[in-house]
């Protein structure tokens, strides 16, 4: 009788666990599904190729489905181009930054400042995308406004702030990967006669290619993106970005601007917009996975096209391929390649660390005066059409947010972990359906999150936004985060525990809650600390589903309000009220920087824990 009841308990915990994961999936097609069906009239009505490669964009907001001819114009290459330019701007200086920077980290930092550099490039990625926007108005665009004829915004800002935000990508990944090579790599190359940076570029860095590629095609799929801070920064014209000055418009930028007044076309050619983003986003994640799965690994390994090519016996018996390799390796020799990487890695660490110095700071110098002098800014209570601001109501609401969307989305994303790393089968079609959709939620822009959450939970929820809509919008986009952390938490519990536990006669689903999961508290703790910082930071998913106007404290989940996040916008966009734009980012930046600093405490503090350490 025992045993039925617990074979059956067992069943009923990996059905829950199964539905858990479903639901991820549930969430990718219906992301997909509603946007299509609300793009096509507009796809149909104004012509695909129109849309994509007409290069005037003038809507009407008067026009509907219903008009034999549109007055207004719906083409968005202009927008493809300006996107297209700021993403490559921003690889070529955040993703040679934070390669360089990677490497300095691993090979070339002092042990004592490495765990300092490694909470650096976690706090830049912390920061929120509102911030560096807000920063790139009040520090970047005054000082490039010396340079340019205009007061500095343009394609040239919109690149280093880009850059600078995908640079922690960049680095994380790049730095694992070059830890994961095996040191034995590096070994036989010192014991061939290379100095430390010849070993270091010549044979490690070749080993990582794989991670490296990998981590520059993310950071792609970032600044794709990217809404809020391109919007602060770029001058948001439609016009081609041809110089480094002029003002222009990227497709995140167009759907954030005009939302709020688009007519029935308009709307429809706006939700039009983040179907062909989202294209951009599959690609960049096709991509990463034929780069990370297969062409680089196979390169590596001598096996690919390229290895080929370069060592097959046409080469050898090719004289000219052979002497343009040797001048290759002669022009390496000389200029010292391997010196030069190392003078820039130093370099790449020294400024990666000035940068994060330079946005906090500045933030923090401006800011504390100003919530200091006006203690209003905090606490004070709200009143319509007052000049006061205070942004207590927006705090409230980022709590309701933040309480809602973890309550929703850490049980599905903890249990889909579980299911995946305990119970599926490698190779099993629909595992790799679930991974691949997690995947695809973790690659979808915020503003697309947006779109969704307005045209189902908004609409679902009496038409008009809410605390309530934003909650549920956030935690769909949470799922992502969470799962892997989770996965990855649960991976690092030893085998031998479990066995351990089968052993003394515990069923899967008592050794899953008493051995397994206490012992992968450390990292689902941290991605639950983690993914409360995501809340706080995002501000695109929140715009049009939670509200985007400061007004009274929220009575209840369906009242809108602003975010902290929206609040720093609005404050910084309208220009009237910049001292509480500073008060609101300095609250911004120390919630973020304390939630990550408590991440790194408790994790630790619970890993010496569990490993006997007093």
């Amino acid at each position: 009788m025992i045993g039925s009841k617990t074979k059956k308990t067992e069943k009923i915990g990996k059905i829950v666990f199964m539905a858990a994961a479903i639901i991820c999936v549930i969430a990718v097609a219906a992301i997909f599904i509603f946007m299509l069906v609300k793009s096509f009239p507009a796809f149909a009505k104004i012509g695909f190729f129109d849309f994509v490669f007409g290069d005037n964009w003038s809507p009407d907001r008067l026009d509907t489905y219903q008009d034999a001819m549109l007055s207004g114009s719906y083409g968005i290459f202009k927008m493809i181009v300006g996107t297209l330019a700021a993403t490559l701007g921003s690889i070529i200086f955040g993703g040679i930054l934070g390669y360089f920077t990677a490497v300095f980290i691993v090979f070339y930092c002092p042990k004592r400042l490495k765990k300092v550099f490694s909470s650096t490039v976690n706090l830049l990625a912390g920061i929120p995308s509102v911030v560096y926007g807000f920063f790139g108005i009040v520090f970047l665009l005054p000082l490039l406004s010396n340079l340019a004829p205009n007061n500095g915004s343009g394609l040239l800002a919109t690149c280093l702030i880009l850059g600078i935000m995908i640079m922690p990508t960049v680095v994380s990944l790049s730095k694992t990967s070059l830890e994961a090579v095996p040191s034995c790599y590096y070994e036989g190359s010192l014991a061939l006669g290379s100095t430390h940076s010849q070993a270091v570029f010549g044979t490690v860095i070749r080993a990582a290619r794989s991670g490296i590629t990998a981590s520059l095609v993310l950071g792609i799929g970032r600044a794709l993106g990217e809404t809020m801070a391109v919007v602060m920064v770029a001058g948001n014209s439609v016009a081609y970005p041809k110089s480094l000055f002029n003002s222009f418009r990227v497709l995140t930028a167009n759907i954030v601007m005009e939302m709020s007044y688009a007519g029935e076309v308009q709307l429809g050619s706006l939700v039009a917009t983040g179907v062909v983003l989202l294209v951009f986003v599959l690609i960049v994640n096709l991509i990463f996975g034929l780069i990370s799965k297969k062409a680089i690994a196979s390169e590596v390994s001598g096996k690919g096209l390229f290895a080929k090519i370069y060592n097959s016996e046409r080469l050898a018996n090719n004289k000219v391929l052979v002497k343009i390799k040797d001048a290759i390796s002669v022009f390496k020799s000389k200029i010292k390649t391997a010196s030069l990487g190392a003078g820039a890695s130093v370099v790449a660490g020294v400024l990666s660390g000035a940068i994060l110095l330079l946005v906090i700071g500045f933030v923090l110098v401006k800011g504390v005066p100003s919530l200091i002098s006006n203690p209003h800014l905090l606490f004070g209570k709200y009143e319509f059409d007052s000049e006061q601001i205070t942004i207590l109501p927006a705090i409230v609401t980022t709590l309701m947010v933040v309480a809602l969307s973890l309550l929703i989305a850490v049980p599905v994303g903890v249990c889909t972990a579980i299911f995946l790393n305990e119970y599926s089968k490698k190779n099993n079609v629909f595992v790799k359906i679930i991974r691949g959709a997690i995947d695809l939620l973790n690659g979808v822009p915020s503003i697309v999150y947006g779109l969704f959450g307005m045209i189902t939970f908004v609409a679902l929820i009496g038409g008009t936004s809410s605390v309530l809509s934003g909650s549920l919008t956030i935690s769909i986009m949470l799922l992502p985060t969470i799962v892997r952390s989770t996965e990855e938490s649960l991976k690092s519990v030893q085998d031998s525990l479990r066995e351990g536990s089968f052993a003394l006669g515990a069923g899967k689903l008592r050794t899953i809650f008493k051995i397994v999961l206490p012992s992968a508290l450390p990292g689902i703790t941290s991605a639950i600390i983690l993914a409360m910082g995501r809340v706080i930071s995002e501000s695109a998913p929140f715009i049009y589903t939670a509200g985007s106007v400061i007004s009274a404290i929220p009575q209840g989940y369906l009242d809108s309000n602003a975010t902290l996040a929206v609040a720093l916008y609005r404050l910084s966009g309208e220009g009237w009220y910049i001292n509480e734009a500073y008060g609101t980012a300095v609250v911004l930046v120390v919630i973020v920087i304390g939630l990550n600093l408590l991440a790194e405490v408790i994790a630790g503090r619970i890993n010496k824990k569990l490993q006997g350490e007093k």
